[in-house]
């Protein structure tokens, strides 16, 4: 399944460091993920899958790859996608001429 489009909304609030952006992903044009959280973690960037709060307290993934490979794919996609927007807003290239990945 091939990775379409990526949607970036970059967090710039001084209390969250961690969150970066959010992202949305849409596969072969035909199926969107809305959610996903840019974190810079302890051991690097990582793509956290959209969740919700349990009333224990934990937090449950509502919609997550089941094998490695394709969520390796992701992370790999929406990072670079938004080293790109970074990379462009410090160049003052406007965001949309800034190339989507795409996957085979």
């Amino acid at each position: 399944m091939r990775i379409t489009d990526v949607r970036l909304r970059t967090v710039k609030n001084e209390k969250e460091l961690k969150l970066k952006a959010y992202a949305d992903i849409t596969f072969e044009g035909c199926f969107v993920i809305h959610g996903l959280k840019i974190i810079d973690g302890r051991k690097g960037m990582f793509v956290a899958m959209p969740s919700r709060k349990m009333p224990d307290g934990e937090y449950k993934d509502i919609a997550h790859p089941i094998v490695q490979e394709l969520r390796k794919s992701i992370t790999e996609i929406v990072i670079a996608k938004y080293h790109e927007i970074l990379l462009a807003s410090m160049n003052n290239i406007p965001v949309a001429a800034v190339i989507v990945p795409q996957t085979e």
